[in-house]
């Protein structure tokens, strides 16, 4: 004989109301025992964080947007072949014409960490240990300091703290200027480029941020103890923002409850996406990169021999440039061996940025140097049809090793975005996306043949939650200033509403008597 259905139901129901019971405990139990960890986290990198973009915004910025201009005529240089021959210069990385101080000059780079090399391009004579003077002149122009003193230059090949690896561009040049504000600039020569600008202010902040935020001040010894306290703190944040939703699930009220409490749980509903986000996507960050070292992406193609380049473009530089706006030439070379000149056309835009938001803004939107390109053989000046993409297919094939067949998708990048962003400060490039066995996206520049970045597909879900979920990069078409607010002002909100008022919670509770505790 069964038995009878309201009975059967009534067990259930009390069944589950004792699971549901114990489930809240256990949440209450972990939210409390995880009050002091999560909460002293909270604040230790919630105000560490409201540093960053308190930098970005404040900090010291370039005062001139756009690099050096100068129209390109190539109407009565000497031979190119000949000047790199007659300089002994039988290999080269790059080879192209930038703009100098005063005119245009031949840059040559012929390994990775070497000062480039730099010649007259109407005499074919070399300008000796031009590259530090370039770099004086760039950070001038970037500063708009015209003749100011310079205490000291030195070339770095390695990040280091003040230039941590967050900038991408090596090697580059310190250019540290006699003023009472401390002001250095980091000049990338090989683009022309402004790597970083800082200051005495910026750096203070900078070296704050690194120590609290990442905790630099480890020694690198004890890396497997940073990630790990890091881990744990971070993960308590994690649990804690989760044990927190359960709460607000399952404890219900009819009235809100009074004092701190109340705001407490008020605060709860609408900054527990927040803290989660930031807090789960802060430990992705770190398991995904916490034991690698800084790596270098960036890589030139491997030295070629220039000097077959014959073709007198010269001699013939008004036919070809005729209806033309050029504002660049290199040398390059294609997988079969021939070489090349490139001619870059400038980007059609409007004024450049001038004022100090506007430029902010401008980095970090990206904005492309050049335009289209057009490719001359530089042994008997015909036209190489293939073009661009073409180019940077085969530049993919030098990287990587794989076949064409490993190719999923070719597009052009001519803007920063969440999977190239304003750090490789280098515009237009080639994204090329391979499938096995390379796993990975490439950047490639075809004006210099460089290798400009790497994300492998592994990488790419953690750069896709650090994006989103951590910066808020969702919030970029506002503009950066509204991202930054926006960002800061839920920081603010979770270090004094969920952070300060759970941590006093909790040591009330801590103090309070013991009839306090029962009652």
């Amino acid at each position: 004989m069964s038995a009878h259905p309201e009975i059967i139901s009534t067990t259930s129901t009390l069944a589950e109301t004792q699971k549901t019971r114990q489930l809240r405990l256990y949440a209450i139990k972990l939210h409390q025992w995880l009050a002091i960890f999560g909460g002293v986290a909270l604040l230790l990198w919630g105000l560490s964080g409201l540093l960053h973009p308190l930098m970005t915004t404040f900090g010291r910025q370039q005062e001139t947007f756009l690099p050096p201009q100068r129209k390109l005529d190539l109407q009565a240089i000497h031979p190119v072949n000949q000047t790199l021959t007659r300089a002994g210069v039988h290999s080269a990385s790059a080879v192209k014409v930038i703009v100098g101080e005063k005119e245009n000059l031949l840059q040559v780079t012929e390994m990775q960490d070497t000062p480039r090399r730099y010649f007259d391009l109407k005499t074919g004579e070399e300008l000796i240990g031009h590259d530090q003077s370039h770099a004086i002149y760039l950070a001038r122009h970037y500063m708009n300091l015209s003749g100011e003193a310079v205490r000291k230059v030195e070339m770095l090949t390695a990040f280091t703290p003040e230039y941590p690896a967050v900038n991408r561009l090596l090697p580059v040049y310190r250019i540290e200027f006699d003023r009472a504000d401390g002001l250095v600039t980091y000049v990338y020569t090989e683009t022309n480029a402004l790597a970083s600008v800082t200051d005495t202010w910026k750096s203070s902040l900078q070296q704050i941020f690194q120590w609290v935020h990442t905790w630099s001040w480890m020694p690198e010894q004890a890396e497997w103890l940073r990630v790990l306290l890091i881990g744990c703190l971070i993960a308590s944040i994690v649990l804690m923002s989760f044990s927190g939703v359960m709460m607000l699930i399952m404890i219900r009220r009819a009235n809100r409850a009074p004092g701190i409490r109340g705001w407490h749980r008020v605060a709860g509903y609408a900054l527990a996406l927040p803290v989660f986000a930031f807090s789960s996507s802060g430990l992705f960050h770190l398991i995904q990169y916490g034991w690698d070292q800084p790596v270098r992406h960036l890589k030139l193609s491997p030295a070629v021999d220039f000097s077959v380049s014959t073709f007198p473009v010269h001699n013939q530089w008004r036919d070809i440039s005729q209806g033309l706006n050029v504002n660049g030439l290199s040398l390059v070379q294609t997988d079969k061996g021939e070489s090349l000149y490139r001619l870059s056309l400038a980007a059609v835009r409007n004024n450049a940025p001038v004022s100090s938001e506007a430029i902010r803004n401008a980095r970090f939107d990206g904005v492309g140097r050049t335009g289209p390109a057009l490719y001359l053989n530089a042994v008997d000046g015909s036209v190489w049809a293939p073009g661009d993409r073409e180019l940077a297919m085969q530049l993919g094939e030098r990287f990587t090793g794989a076949p064409r067949e490993a190719i999923r998708n070719v597009s052009l990048v001519t803007r920063f975005g969440p999977s190239y962003d304003f750090r490789n400060k280098r515009l237009p490039v080639w994204q090329i996306d391979y499938k096995a066995p390379v796993n990975a996206t490439i950047f490639v520049d075809t004006a210099s043949g460089v290798l400009a970045d790497v994300t492998k597909d592994s990488a790419k879900p953690e750069r896709f939650s650090f994006s989103f979920l951590h910066k808020w990069n969702f919030l970029f078409p506002l503009g950066r200033n509204v991202q930054n607010f926006v960002v800061s002002t839920a920081v603010i909100l979770i270090l004094v509403f969920v952070a300060a008022l759970g941590l006093q919670m909790y040591f009330r509770r801590r103090l309070s008597s013991p009839r306090d505790k029962m009652s």
